[in-house]
């Protein structure tokens, strides 16, 4: 991983107008991070698919504490990677609502919601935030500078950004100081076929699939009990949909 002075080379360069080849190119060989996109095969990220994931609320355990977990395992962030909580990384948290009238209680997990119309990706001055063909939205880290515009424009408090060194990072979930970060829906498994880490743990209560595809499990699930978007009246058309709230 890159040492702060590398980044901070980088970031001067890209505010003097030099092109992103050329700001990459500061940072020392074989140091660069690694950015989180599609395997190499042509045309393998398309937009006849978009990914998605419904969440049944009712079959979550703990309010979705193994999604947590798995997440944690899988990204490498946390107490269990790191001797401190300050980086509050919110790639996925845990997070109560309460009724107002009734003053019924549930939990549910919360994460990027990889919008179809995606706010961070909007704001983003450099291009770092940005949507797949497949509706995946991710961070480039080779381009992030670390502004935060995304972090306020996302209505989901879905992304953090990390203040401290990282070590004993994980291959395929590059983090970077300076830099913002957030679910990226595994995409590092899906590009393999696999289900994100979230889905696998939560037997059964998450549901992953293929939007455009009317006969996929998740559409099919979708058709005949219905999912609610958080914040539906923002027409963001989320790819994460909800059951039970």
């Amino acid at each position: 991983m890159s040492n702060p002075q590398n980044i901070n080379s980088y970031r001067r360069k890209f505010m003097q107008g030099i092109g992103v080849t050329a700001a990459a190119a500061t940072l020392a060989p074989g140091m660069l991070l690694r950015e989180v996109q599609a395997s190499n095969k042509e045309g393998y990220v398309t937009d006849k698919v978009r990914w998605g994931m419904l969440i049944d609320t009712n079959k979550l355990v703990e309010g979705g504490q193994e999604v947590v977990n798995a997440c944690k395992k899988e990204h490498g962030w946390g107490a269990e990677a790191h001797s401190n909580e300050r980086q509050k990384a919110s790639w996925v948290r845990k997070v109560t609502v309460t009724e107002k009238t009734t003053g019924y209680v549930n939990q549910l997990p919360v994460m990027c919601q990889h919008c179809e119309t995606a706010p961070c990706v909007d704001v983003c001055p450099t291009g770092a935030s940005m949507k797949r063909a497949d509706g995946i939205v991710l961070v480039n880290k080779h381009i992030c500078i670390g502004c935060r515009y995304c972090m306020m424009a996302c209505p989901y408090k879905a992304r953090s950004f990390v203040h401290e060194s990282l070590f004993d990072q994980h291959a395929d979930s590059p983090r970077g100081k300076g830099t913002v970060e957030s679910c990226t829906m595994c995409v590092h498994r899906v590009d393999e076929g696999k289900e994100p880490a979230c889905v696998e743990a939560s037997n059964g209560a998450i549901v992953f699939g293929d939007l455009n595809d009317p006969n996929s499990n998740i559409s099919q699930k979708l058709k005949a009990e219905d999912g609610k978007q958080i914040r539906a009246d923002l027409g963001l058309n989320t790819g994460v949909r909800y059951q039970g709230i």
